[in-house]
Formats: structure tokens, C-alpha cells, sequence
């Protein structure tokens, strides 16, 4: 029982304090494309135009290449699947837990701390922060 509530309690704390840490201390790249923009606004604005074209493109471009093995835009069923692979996965999850505590089915501790950290992982993924 005690690696269940640790693979439970790690799920659920891991993603928020992985968040915290990264807004707290670690540096943001001040480089960015808007940074550039901003001061380009306010210093060179004739170039503005021509650097946002270029970002544009240079953004198509990224897009295409990683969308280069998808041909259109797959069918509704296919984005609904996907979108529903991890909520079914919890949910199965949360059954598979909830039969097992009556019915003993045998689950290893193991299982049981891969079950509880996968749904204590999508939960603390849906708090606010």
C-alpha cells in the first residue's frame, strides 16, 4: 500500500511544483520574437512589416514540416480520438481500481502505483496554476 500512495501523491505533486520551479527560477529567454518586435516597433518601425512577413513565413515553414506526413486534415473521429486516448485511460484506470477493492483481483502493488500515479497525474494536470 505504501507505493500506491507514494506513485499517487508524486503524480499528483510533480506537474505543479515542475511548473513553480520554472516560473520561480529559471530564467525565461528574453530573445523572443515578440521582444524583437517590440523593439523594432518602437526603433526601426519601416522594417517591422518585412520582419513579421519573415517570422511568418519562417512559422509556415515549421508547420508544414511537422505536419509534412499528415495529407489534409484528418476527419473529426481521428481528432476525437485522440483528444479522448488519456480520459479513457483514467477512467479505465478508475474502474479497474474500484473493481479491484472488493473483488481482489490480484493487482501487483506495482499496477496498482501505475494506475493511481496515471489518474492522480491527469487530475493534478486539470488544477488551475
Amino acid at each position: 500500500m505504501g507505493i500506491e500512495a507514494i506513485l499517487a501523491i508524486a503524480g499528483a505533486l510533480v506537474p505543479p511544483v515542475a511548473n513553480f520551479v520554472n516560473k520561480k527560477w529559471l530564467k525565461k529567454d528574453s530573445d523572443t520574437t515578440e521582444a524583437t518586435a517590440n523593439t523594432l516597433a518602437t526603433t526601426s518601425p519601416e522594417i517591422l512589416p518585412s520582419y513579421l512577413q519573415s517570422m511568418s513565413s519562417w512559422y509556415d515553414t515549421l508547420i508544414k514540416y511537422f505536419n509534412r506526413d499528415v495529407i489534409g486534415t484528418p476527419s473529426q473521429w481521428v481528432i476525437d480520438l485522440r483528444a479522448s486516448i488519456r480520459p479513457i485511460a483514467v477512467v479505465l484506470s478508475v474502474a479497474i481500481i474500484a473493481v479491484d477493492i472488493p473483488f481482489s483481483l490480484g493487482l501487483t502493488p506495482e499496477t496498482r502505483g501505475a494506475l493511481l500515479a496515471n489518474i492522480s497525474s491527469w487530475f493534478s494536470s486539470r488544477l488551475p496554476g
